[in-house]
């Protein structure tokens, strides 16, 4: 299944945020586009090895995870 709908989703988003003037949210989403597409590249080359028992989110540990952006 093709994931780049999500590029297009942030795309928009992103848009919509700077016509609005919300400058430091389209900044944001501008990161969130960078890893999305990181992320679905990593996926079709098939490197993504992690199962689901290893990523855990911080919701659930009060953590990052090794892949969470801080910024």
């Amino acid at each position: 299944m093709n994931n780049e709908w999500m590029i297009d989703v942030l795309t928009d988003l992103k848009k919509f945020a700077r016509e609005q003037a919300m400058l430091d949210l389209a900044e944001h989403l501008d990161d969130a586009i960078l890893v999305a597409a990181s992320e679905l590249h990593t996926r079709e080359r098939g490197q993504n090895v992690l199962d689901g028992n290893e990523c855990q989110s911080r919701k659930d540990s009060g953590a990052f995870t090794n892949n969470e952006y801080v910024g």
